[in-house]
């Protein structure tokens, strides 16, 4: 191995106390957690003279530590001059509003044109590489065709920060959605687990509340403003689970207008779709909130719904007059 950096300390903590190894190096190195604990597998930290054999490996305060950084790998995908909309950047993270229809990582079917080919190309590798290989550290995710904020980090230490409040559920997450029918009551908590779909693997679905399997989920929507046979409606996230919003409303009979998999729109709002050229599931994340994690100051962004959103919205309440 030919590491590019050396890094040696002691373990903080009180004084014979046990902590964990992946938590004690990450918060003496500076490092994300993920990112200790890649290190350990790959044999390369070595804690009192001894190659650390376990990330849960309780260790003691003013420990000596010793971790053989490699040199990053290559980013799999390419910059790429994409235009962003920039909400907040500083040296530490970036806060974007992601359009509909940009996916976020590349993948089978998505290589070029993603938003990480976009931050490759606008960061020019300052961002938090992860296990080691040189790519953004995207601390959370929102899906193709739903537009609106997302936090990237630039550091280790931003995502580690940012990580450990996305963990927390303390970020605030607010999103603005378009949904069938009325919402009954009009405003309410929506406490249902999450997993992958027996019968489509590509699907998510709401499982018992006893199931071993998926994980919790926890949505509050309140209804904003009622049209002919759909709804505003705001949803804030308690949790971050994979299409939660699309989700949680299927399962209380109100899938978001123009979702192709979770529900069927309406009927009588289908020519209206049609006509605005409304292919995707009306969802916007219309506002983000988090402490900074290097000045620890609060932040709170607020993203304008896109125009075809305020079309189909403005188009609902003229069919109310």
């Amino acid at each position: 191995m030919s590491p590019s950096e050396i890094i040696t300390g002691t373990t903080g903590g009180s004084a014979g106390s046990g902590v964990r190894l992946d938590k004690a190096l990450a918060e003496a190195a500076g490092m994300s957690r993920a990112r200790v604990q890649a290190l350990i597998d790959e044999g390369r930290v070595e804690i009192a003279g001894k190659p650390a054999s376990s990330a849960s490996l309780k260790v003691a305060a003013g420990t000596p530590f010793r971790i053989a950084v490699p040199p990053a790998a290559e980013a799999a995908a390419a910059p790429e001059d994409i235009p962003l909309t920039i909400a907040f950047e500083d040296e530490h993270l970036i806060v974007v509003d992601k359009p509909a229809g940009m996916v976020v990582h590349p993948a089978a079917g998505n290589r070029a044109g993603t938003l990480v080919n976009a931050l490759l190309h606008h960061c020019r590798g300052q961002l938090s590489g992860i296990g080691g290989v040189a790519r953004p550290g995207i601390v959370h995710r929102i899906d193709k065709d739903t537009s609106g904020l997302l936090v990237i980090a630039k550091t280790d230490a931003a995502h580690e920060g940012l990580a450990r409040q996305f963990a927390a559920h303390s970020v605030h997450r607010r999103y603005l959605a378009v949904c069938a029918g009325h919402p009954s009551p009009s405003e309410g908590t929506i406490d249902a687990r999450i997993g992958r779909s027996d019968a489509d693997r590509k699907k998510m679905t709401v499982l018992p509340k006893n199931s071993s399997r998926g994980k919790t989920a926890v949505t509050h929507y309140k209804v904003l403003e009622r049209f002919d046979h759909a709804a505003l409606i705001e949803c804030r996230l308690e949790t971050g689970r994979t299409h939660q919003v699309r989700v949680h409303c299927a399962s209380i009979g109100h899938a978001l207008v123009g979702d192709p998999v979770y529900g069927r729109t309406p009927k009588p709002l289908r020519p209206m779709l049609e006509r605005l050229g409304f292919a995707r599931q009306a969802l916007h994340a219309a506002e983000l909130g988090f402490v900074h994690p290097a000045s620890d100051e609060y932040l709170r962004f607020r993203a304008d719904l896109p125009q075809d959103m305020a079309e189909l919205i403005d188009q609902l309440g003229r069919s109310n007059r």
